[in-house]
């Protein structure tokens, strides 16, 4: 009998103490009053005349997305890494975010010999705990003569 008592007694603690918990610390989205909302971040600031082919940076709730960003002028893959890096550094900080809240990152070559070349320019780009990646040789290249296209998945 004293068995079933201090576990009834265990077992109302925990629930207890979850529900105290549960009450103290309140969701983001509570907190904030609101549902997450897909924000479109516009180049310059100024939505185009036209619908574009697709949105270079999105946000939603606390979660923001580039597409995926290359290099189009000449150079070997070490300048078209850095380039692209650089692209992305400057919209993820446009709009609040940094390098080191970066979550997750494709990386396209357009050839996997480059790979080496690559993560030397990639090395220390994101802080001391860079994203998860991929990297993957695209077939047929990457469009726009750019060695390297890299997406990321960041927070802000």
């Amino acid at each position: 009998m004293k068995k079933t008592n201090r576990r009834t007694f265990i077992r109302r603690g925990a629930v207890a103490a979850a529900a105290v918990t549960a009450a103290a610390v309140p969701s983001r989205a509570a907190a904030q009053g609101d549902k997450p909302a897909k924000k479109v971040h516009y180049r310059n600031g100024r939505k185009p005349e036209k619908p574009p082919l697709f949105n270079g940076t999105i946000s939603y709730g606390s979660l923001v997305f580039i597409a995926g960003v290359g290099y189009h002028m000449e150079g070997d893959i070490k300048v078209h890494t850095k380039g692209v890096l650089d692209q992305i550094q400057q919209q993820l900080e446009s709009i609040g975010s940094s390098m080191e809240k970066v979550l997750k990152c494709n990386v396209y070559l357009n050839d996997l010999k480059d790979y080496a070349g690559m993560n030397e320019m990639f090395q220390g780009r994101f802080g001391a705990e860079p994203p998860v990646r991929t990297t993957i040789a695209a077939a047929g290249g990457i469009p726009g003569n750019s060695l390297v296209e890299i997406d990321v998945i960041a927070t802000l």
